[in-house]
């Protein structure tokens, strides 16, 4: 018998929620309407991302085990490459402020063409908010005019520069807040197996988009360039400064014997002979010192290119068709069917609390 009490009857559940059909008509046309209202005004963005894997430095011995290791999810690529900086840190880098203040000033330019700017300014002041939005940046805007913040310098000028460029070391608020929101719109990843680094952009504007995605990439490329060959260019900077002081001193040296042997060309005397010797061998001293220094710059500017990393772009960026957000259909289906189950449980809740509360009285 409690097996036939505690058995739900379908039938009767259909037929009741089927006798509640106006209700159910009711909320989801509320429903419809209301999703519409509230997502129709959202601005839309685009999503475009740029996929490349790194040269990496690494030992020659151990393939075996990281070949092992890498079918598991690790990576021992990075325990024996020479790099501090090795591609699961990028993602850091890429979320530095001294990364992102260096896209401040690049330049982009509208799908329709009618707006050129720096990306700053663009994410500053042609930004599309929603309808439902711009009480509240009215009210924002009311607010900062009447309490003024003592830190009024914006744009690209600096807190302690005045020649268009940015203090990274004491950003306004401004600038931090745009800091944020590009640390939000790019982002960057790093498969662990592989190293493909992927790189992925968020922006209202689709040709702005795959703009910044690109320069991303760029920026991210010259950096790590910078790093693998910054010791080989202190090397090769310093070299190239010895060989040009060898050089020169050879060439004194030259031209101080050429001018004393020809000023005496007919004179044999055994003091003027060994001056001459004195003068040649302090010029040959000098060409040697030349030759090896000229040798090491020449091998410092080889190191230099054996240290820049190649890059294999695996996907490159393009102007994204089809926005990526918001999904407008799925959020009306998706509130629609939310309204629905709620209509159900609205109808049934009774049902289900007198069902327990003869249950608890049986028991």
């Amino acid at each position: 018998m409690t097996n036939d009490k505690e058995t739900i009857d379908l039938r009767v559940i259909i037929k009741k929620l089927f006798s509640k059909k106006r209700l159910f008509v009711k909320t989801l046309a509320w429903a419809f309407c209301l999703s519409c209202i509230w997502i129709l005004p959202q601005p839309r963005y685009y999503t475009t991302s740029v996929t490349l894997a790194p040269e990496m430095e690494s030992a020659p011995s151990g393939g075996s085990l990281s070949s092992l290791a890498s079918s598991f999810g690790l990576n021992l690529g990075n325990m024996v490459s020479s790099d501090a900086i090795y591609p699961t840190l990028y993602p850091d880098v890429m979320e530095s402020s001294n990364f992102i203040v260096g896209l401040f000033n690049v330049k982009v330019k509208n799908e329709d063409g009618d707006l050129t700017t720096d990306y700053y300014t663009y994410l500053k002041d042609h930004q599309k908010i929603s309808i439902y939005s711009v009480p509240f940046v009215w009210l924002k805007g009311m607010l900062a005019e009447m309490f003024p913040d003592d830190d009024n310098t914006d744009g690209l000028a600096g807190k302690a520069n005045g020649n268009g460029t940015v203090d990274q070391f004491c950003l306004t608020k401004k600038q931090n807040s745009i800091v944020d929101m590009i640390r939000k719109n790019i982002t960057c990843s790093v498969d662990k197996k592989t190293d493909v680094i992927t790189i992925t952009v968020q922006d209202q504007d689709k040709l702005i988009c795959a703009t910044m995605a690109d320069t991303a990439r760029v920026k991210l490329q010259d950096f790590i360039i910078e790093y693998r060959t910054r010791k080989a260019k202190t090397d090769l900077e310093y070299y190239t400064k010895l060989t040009n002081e060898a050089k020169k001193e050879y060439e004194d040296a030259r031209k101080k014997y050429s001018d004393f042997a020809d000023s005496n060309t007919n004179l044999s005397l055994a003091s003027y002979k060994s001056k001459e010797e004195d003068l040649e061998n302090d010029m040959q001293i000098k060409y040697n010192t030349y030759t090896t220094m000229n040798t090491q710059m020449q091998m410092a500017k080889a190191k230099v290119q054996e240290r820049t990393p190649a890059f294999t772009i695996l996907q490159g960026s393009s102007v994204p068709h089809k926005p990526a957000g918001p999904k407008r259909m799925l959020f009306v289906f998706a509130m629609m069917f939310v309204t629905f189950v709620g209509t159900i449980i609205y109808i049934l809740k009774d049902d289900f609390i007198n069902q327990l509360n003869n249950k608890n009285a049986q028991g």
